[in-house]
């Protein structure tokens, strides 16, 4: 799991120790993701399966894409398709996505790299990998997230940001056991590169076998914490919970995180792989279908018809030509 790693993670910035009168926060319920097909056969586990939507308020839906090895032809992706009322994260750990979309944003992302889509008012847009990984096959995995948007902001101009790992905020555990990528919000001082209209905090965490790490965490956000690989424990003391991978813990109110990795792993990972994930929740009725979020059935049903009638934008000729489709296939 590359995705981005230092050599020496003490050179980081590290998460103060935490106060030891702060309330750790409970685990309130443990699912484990069922495993699904998206787009055009790619498999995934949806991570938020049978959680209460309140529970999750701001985010709307997560799919851990892989982990997979393809073998030479098998790679695959999503054809066009539209997007209205919130935002898509879509974070590579192993392997090559392309992106295109109908507002001209688009490229290739690859591990530890960040593809941020807000679709507010309407857009079209593809995921595929190039050519060359069909031909050759190889390792793929990521994570695609689905941030909602408040009713104010659901019509916004479309925009795409091309966050590069690079450009992803690093910093370690008090000890060091832990490496901390941070995408969006702050931690240790450190920021991630995504800019937010619905203030969330992404961390993708590596916790070396048997290490432990306490996060501050802001009251006024929900917290989650997914497991993408290895095995662990969420939360401290009597509600202490098991957690494995494909397992997502949603925890209750308090003012800091503590995820610890097992000290005996499988061979083939090298620690507790975590995605933890947290933000203001917009507390607003939603109404979701395929691949709209809106407030109301209303607002559902003009966002299809707005589809239907080419309103959400056009797929750009040199797509088009190549893909043989139309926005309204």
């Amino acid at each position: 799991m590359p995705a981005v790693t230092v050599d020496n993670t003490l050179a980081l910035p590290r998460v103060p120790a935490t106060d030891p009168h702060l309330v750790d926060r409970p685990v309130v319920s443990l699912t484990t993701a069922p495993q699904g097909f998206e787009g055009e056969g790619f498999p995934v586990r949806r991570a938020f399966a049978g959680v209460d939507m309140r529970a999750l308020d701001p985010f709307i839906h997560m799919d851990q894409m892989g982990e997979v090895e393809y073998a030479p032809g098998e790679p695959k992706g999503t054809p066009w398709h539209p997007h209205r009322g919130f935002e898509t994260v879509t974070y590579i750990i192993d392997g090559i996505f392309e992106h295109a979309d109908s507002h001209g944003g688009g490229g290739e992302i690859t591990n530890g790299d960040t593809q941020w889509m807000t679709a507010g008012a309407g857009i079209l847009h593809i995921e595929k990998p190039p050519e060359h990984l069909v031909v050759s096959g190889g390792l793929f995995h990521g994570l695609q997230l689905w941030v909602n948007l408040p009713r104010t902001l659901k019509m916004a101009e479309p925009r795409y940001q091309d966050l590069r790992s690079g450009q992803v905020g690093l910093a370690t555990s008090t000890d060091g056991g832990a490496l901390l990528r941070i995408i969006a919000g702050e931690m240790a001082g450190v920021s991630g590169p995504g800019m937010t209209y619905t203030p969330i905090t992404l961390i993708h965490a590596t916790i070396a076998p048997g290490a432990e790490v306490t996060l501050p965490w802001r009251p006024d956000y929900n917290a989650l914490v997914y497991a993408l690989s290895g095995n662990g424990a969420v939360s401290s003391g009597p509600a202490r919970r098991p957690l494995k991978s494909g397992q997502l813990a949603v925890l209750g109110s308090g003012d800091t995180i503590t995820v610890a990795a097992d000290p005996v792993q499988e061979s083939r990972v090298n620690g507790l792989d975590v995605f933890i994930l947290g933000g203001q929740p917009i507390r607003e009725p939603v109404a979701a279908y395929g691949p709209f979020v809106m407030n109301t059935k209303e607002e559902l049903m003009q966002a299809f018809e707005d589809y239907q009638a080419g309103r959400l934008g056009s797929i750009p000729a040199a797509h088009s030509a190549v893909n043989g489709s139309t926005p309204d296939a």
